[in-house]
């Protein structure tokens, strides 16, 4: 229940904190007061949309306050700024508007004006035979597959949609693959062949210029290595004489050594080098093969041909997994069907079952609100295809003069035959939702006399096993209440209107009533049935 409701600055109301009490309050006031301000102020803690035009001093905060005693005691609050920025709090930690709505949802329920036109909504139709039939966490587990199949859904088409794509350029891809594989690229070959051409090409001049090096070693039959090894054996004879020139003999060693070595090494690159013109063909043409890839792919590296290929051979497994996961989420898609089709047909016949207890339940209680021929039908209709809410639509028939003249309720009811069928829809809900505290802002608009009677005896009712606020303008729903709170406009001295609430109770209440049935100007009769409604309701 809401225990206490504290607001600042919140349109003409400029500072107000009240409490509540159980059961039935009755909150009432001339027209134009602000009634309807009071619980505008409270809907922003269901989430309403709020911005800066709802402050009445726009250097100030508009902050709203609620303690509501439930399991446990919760205190909502939300800060508006002169900026329009909201900020929320749940037992001052910050919330998000989602969580927000979540929590107040659960705490309270507005009846706001004009509500009575949901009526007209196949979704509220349908929401109100799933309350009466308890298919709450049904609903639940067929909204959880259902969202999953819609999403597993938007997948496959996501994955068809890249299938197309890699299908189209799979045949083109695969040929370059094919080609790339063929090449046999090897990191580092193109340098190598490279190397090799200019040998193959230059195969005689370099032959000839290694022989004619070697040459010099043998200048006319004189051989520079033998005469180094006659000057070492000369120099040796020295050493016994001249120590130190044993250095120097060593050194003419290592030379005499290293220049055995080259003529060797040079001899043999002599008989290496062979000119092959066969071989030189197939170096060429290997290059050309290297350098064409490299045009047709744009780049100039071997390891960029290599990188191409992989990528390529990534593609292409590519379209082989997507194609294998396409036929996983195809399984998948179709268990999620069948799982869906089994909850939705769970759904329709408890639907269909609790129909016809639904029609029997609100038609007996809208015809104690002065519609004795009232005839109340709830009728499931199958469709072909499932939504969240499963595979029906509801439709609401009504006719209050027997059965002849039924039609769908949006199209036959007046505005307060709606009026009465809501209120009798909402003290159903209220059974079956557990609601702590329900708001009723003027929903007996369009009745008077006995049928707004009736209507104060089943809100009353309702107060019996749950807090409820009805903001009325009729006095026979006012002196239903246990508790009654006048709302009323006072001006400063700036001649600036402000909005207040008070709770009444004896002398002042009978006034109160008194009014709303005679209007400004109170009689000695009105005051006397304002005593009679009151004694009655004791």
């Amino acid at each position: 229940m809401l225990k206490r409701l504290t607001i600042q600055n919140y349109a003409l109301i400029e500072s107000l904190d009240i409490s509540f009490p159980e059961h039935l309050i009755i909150i009432t006031g001339e027209t134009g007061a602000g009634k309807s301000i009071l619980f505008g102020a409270l809907s922003l803690l269901l989430g309403a949309k709020a911005d800066s035009s709802v402050l009445n001093n726009k250097e100030k905060n508009c902050i709203v306050e609620a303690e509501f005693e439930a399991e446990e005691e919760i205190m909502l609050r939300r800060v508006i700024s002169p900026l329009g920025r909201s900020r929320m709090f749940l037992n001052d930690e910050p919330i998000g508007i989602e969580e927000l709505k979540e929590i107040s949802s659960k705490l309270v329920d507005i009846h706001a004006q004009h509500q009575q036109l949901l009526l007209s909504d196949k979704k509220f139709q349908l929401s109100v035979l799933d309350y009466f039939s308890g298919n709450t966490l049904l609903l639940e587990s067929y909204n959880t597959i259902y969202y999953k199949y819609l999403s597993f859904q938007s997948q496959l088409k996501d994955l068809d949609r890249k299938v197309i794509e890699l299908e189209k350029s799979k045949e083109y891809k695969q040929f370059q693959y094919n080609q790339l594989v063929e090449s046999h690229l090897v990191e580092g070959e193109l340098e190598e062949l490279e190397n090799e051409q200019k040998q193959l090409a230059n195969a005689e001049d370099i032959k000839n210029n290694i022989l004619q090096a070697v040459s010099l070693f043998n200048q006319n039959e004189i051989s520079i290595v033998q005469n180094l090894k006659e000057a070492e054996t000369l120099l040796h004879k020295a050493v016994a004489y001249i120590p130190d020139i044993s250095e120097l003999v060593q050194r003419l060693s290592f030379s005499r050594i290293e220049l055995k070595d080259i003529e060797c090494d040079l001899y043999d690159r002599v008989d290496k080098i062979v000119a092959s013109p066969e071989r030189l063909l197939v170096v060429d043409e290997r290059i050309a093969v290297i350098y064409n890839l490299f045009r047709k792919h744009n780049v100039s590296s071997v390891s960029d041909l290599i990188s191409i290929r992989e990528n390529l051979s990534c593609d292409l497994e590519m379209s082989v997994d997507c194609m294998l996961e396409r036929e996983k989420l195809c399984k998948e898609i179709t268990s999620l069907q069948k799982e869906c089709s089994v909850l939705a047909d769970q759904l329709h016949c408890k639907r269909i079952k609790a129909s016809k207890a639904l029609s029997e339940t609100l038609q007996k209680s809208i015809k104690t609100l002065e519609m004795p021929h009232a005839i109340f039908e709830v009728k499931v209709i199958e469709r072909d295809i499932w939504a969240k809410d499963g595979k029906d639509d509801v439709l609401f028939y009504f006719s209050a003069n027997g059965s002849s003249g039924i039609k769908e309720l949006s199209r036959c009811a007046s505005g307060g035959e709606l009026s009465r069928i809501m209120l009798c829809i909402k003290a159903l809900m209220a059974k079956y939702v557990g609601m702590p505290t329900m708001i009723f802002d003027e929903i007996d608009t369009g009745v008077s006399g006995s049928i707004a009677d009736k209507m104060g005896e089943l809100i009353g009712e309702m107060g019996e096993n749950m807090q409820v606020f009805a903001i009325t303008h009729l006095p026979q729903v006012a002196s239903k209440g246990s508790a009654h709170y006048l709302v009323y406009k006072e001006f400063n001295d700036k001649n600036e209107a402000k909005s207040g609430i008070r709770q009444i109770s004896g002398e002042e209440r009978i006034l109160e009533i008194a009014r709303m049935l005679s209007g400004t100007k109170l009689s000695e009769a009105a005051i006397a049935n304002a005593k009679v409604l009151l004694g009655e309701k004791n």
